[in-house]
This record gives structure tokens, sequence and C-alpha cells, in this order.
């Protein structure tokens, strides 16, 4: 199976209940329900590939900012 550059390993499954589990890598890493499920599959069926991997990414917490790197470099002020 080919990925995309931009697969972070991100699916999702709708339930009969409404609810969406979030998977990632096969494992449950998220569970919605209610208001948050229904705005969630609101803004995947209208994403391209790379936005539903990122907001999957951002819902679950696994999310890098990609300022880690220049945040640990600054120095701190000390009194």
């Amino acid at each position: 199976m080919m990925h995309e550059p931009s697969d972070l390993g991100f699916t999702y499954k709708v339930r009969k209940s409404g609810d969406v589990e979030i998977l990632h890598h096969g494992k449950i890493a998220s569970t919605l329900r209610g208001r948050d499920a229904a705005t969630f599959v609101g803004k995947a069926e209208c994403g391209s590939f790379t936005q539903i991997q990122l907001l999957m990414a951002r819902v679950t917490g696994n999310y890098r900012h990609g300022n880690e790197r220049s945040a640990k470099q600054k120095s701190r002020v000390r009194s």
C-alpha cells in the first residue's frame, strides 16, 4: 500500500450512534461524541487527505506545533 507523503497514520470510523473513533496506526486514539463528532465529520467530508490527517492529529493532541526546537534553544531570562 502506497502512503501519501502527508500520511500521519490516522483513520476514523463513524459509528451507528454518531460517535467518531479516531485511530492512529489501527489503535483508538480518541473518541468524539455529540457536537464534537458532528463538527469533525463536517470538516472531514470537505477536506483533502492532508487536511483530514492534520485535523485528526489536532483532535487527538498528537500534533507538533513546530516551535519545540526554537523554544528549547532560547535562553531564559534569570532574575
